[in-house]
């Protein structure tokens, strides 16, 4: 039988998906506005097994978008507190949390065993280590970013990642700061979250090779070939 947390997820979802979630092990890199959502997401629908990695620590201005922030943990690892927050939500879920900088070195052994991998970062420099160490495993990833009011995601499997990354990641892309509204990241975590429990249960995702990028000023979507 289907834990009763779990009750509302079934006819949406299979009781044997239920379980192949259950059974699933997934990454999640980033705990800013797009880790804490997918977060907060995989572990409310039940994924098993989830590692976070964030060597950041939150300011204030992360309040005003990301889901882990509160005024009473300004200062403190984002790793901890996705740890923290992982415990109040399921403490039935395998958390492990990673107070480190995800790059080529710790990349390896961090997404080792993984099923997939969820790009929730906020530089470029660290996106392309990780889409390195994603195609290197063979291991699918789910990348999200944001910026003010507009949203993207793809789904990037290891024979197309140097294609897809060349687009969307090229190497003389810069990592810059701009504007972060509350709701962008809130849809695009969403976004990443149904597309890690599409990919983890075998469903299609139509995303491969092609970004989907929403704009919430004007509500227009647009489907790109990237490769």
């Amino acid at each position: 039988m289907v834990d009763e947390r779990y009750a509302r997820n079934i006819g949406a979802i299979s009781e044997a998906e239920q379980e192949k979630l259950a059974r699933s092990r997934v990454l999640v890199a980033g705990c800013g506005g797009l880790g804490g959502g997918v977060l907060s997401d995989l572990l409310r629908i039940g994924v098993g097994s989830i590692t976070a990695v964030d060597f950041d620590r939150f300011e204030e201005s992360n309040l005003n978008r990301q889901l882990l922030c509160t005024v009473n943990n300004i200062g403190a690892s984002k790793a901890d507190a996705s740890a923290a927050y992982a415990g109040e939500v399921n403490p039935k879920i395998r958390f492990t949390a990673v107070s480190e900088r995800l790059g080529a070195d710790n990349g390896p052994g961090l997404a080792a065993g993984c099923d997939l991998v969820v790009d929730a970062l906020d530089s470029f420099a660290s996106r392309r280590a990780l889409a390195a160490v994603c195609r290197d495993a063979g291991i699918t990833e789910v990348y999200g970013a944001i910026g003010g009011w507009s949203a993207q995601v793809t789904v990037i499997t290891p024979d197309i990642s140097d294609a897809v990354m060349a687009v969307i990641c090229p190497p003389e892309a810069e990592t810059g700061s701009g504007p972060s509204l509350s709701f962008t990241p809130a849809l695009c975590s969403a976004l990443q979250a149904s597309l890690a429990v599409k990919l983890l249960l075998g469903r299609p995702t139509e995303l491969e090779g092609k970004l989907l990028c929403i704009d919430l000023l004007s509500g227009e979507t647009e489907k790109i070939a990237v490769i």
